[in-house]
């Protein structure tokens, strides 16, 4: 891990694409500005996390449904009456 020190003002930058200004500091807070081509996308870490954690969900194979059991049929059939031993 590469650790800076920059000013109000002042600029990193990442490669030859992308540029990381410091807009603003206050208290324990810093504002950022970034420049980056439209191809590179750029979120804060707890949004790129939430887009992985869906693209990981809709990648996963879909369960099969459970096949109904005969006696959830018998319910299922004759909504008031219950059979003994269910």
């Amino acid at each position: 891990m590469l650790i800076l020190t920059r000013r109000v003002g002042e600029t990193l930058r990442i490669g030859e694409d992308v540029s990381v200004i410091v807009v603003e500091v206050h208290g324990n807070q810093v504002r950022l500005g970034i420049t980056a081509p439209k191809s590179v996308t750029v979120h804060r870490e707890e949004v790129f996390e939430r887009i992985a954690q869906e693209e990981r969900v809709a990648a996963a194979p879909k369960e099969a449904p459970a096949p109904v059991t005969r006696s959830v049929r018998i319910l299922l059939k004759k909504p008031g009456r219950r059979r003994s031993g269910i």
